[in-house]
């Protein structure tokens, strides 16, 4: 089991190069190629759920981004450290709003999850004291080996 991990200030410059090192790992890993334009507007979104999240209520701790490449799966974890910030997902014990966060902001983490739910089959909204995390996986295909190509 590979594993990389991707701390990022909560700025959304950074997004971009969050996107960009989840579609190179998730390529690496054996992701379909017709998948990877999913992978990284899903890990954009996360991503930027969570620097606004960050950002709307004073958080200066970093994001932080696990890619875990498995035998037959592919998977990433984009953690926020906002206590609670899961109830727009409908995660139990998740308060209904954080200090400073308006209906707006509501409206569009509802919308950011949304989407994810709409680009990836398999994703999971957790929210806890001590902050949320969205995970995302996608099934891959072994690579080619040089034994394959000469079969």
């Amino acid at each position: 089991m590979a594993t990389v991990e991707l701390r990022f200030s909560a700025q959304p410059e950074h997004v971009r190069t969050a996107r960009l090192v989840a579609a190179a790992v998730a390529r690496r890993a054996g992701v379909d190629e017709a998948v990877l334009d999913e992978v990284r507007l899903a890990v954009g979104e996360a991503c930027s759920r969570a620097v606004g999240l960050h950002r709307g209520n004073g958080v200066t701790t970093p994001i932080r981004v696990v890619l875990t490449e498995e035998e037959k799966t592919f998977s990433i974890e984009v953690g926020d450290e906002v206590p609670g910030a899961g109830a727009a997902a409908g995660v139990p014990g998740a308060r209904a709003e954080a200090p400073g966060e308006s209906d707006d902001a509501d409206g569009e983490d509802e919308m950011g999850l949304a989407v994810i739910r709409g680009l990836v089959d398999d994703v999971e909204v957790t929210a806890g004291d001590d902050g949320g995390t969205i995970r995302m996986s996608w099934p891959t295909t072994p690579a080619e080996t040089d034994a394959d190509v000469l079969s």
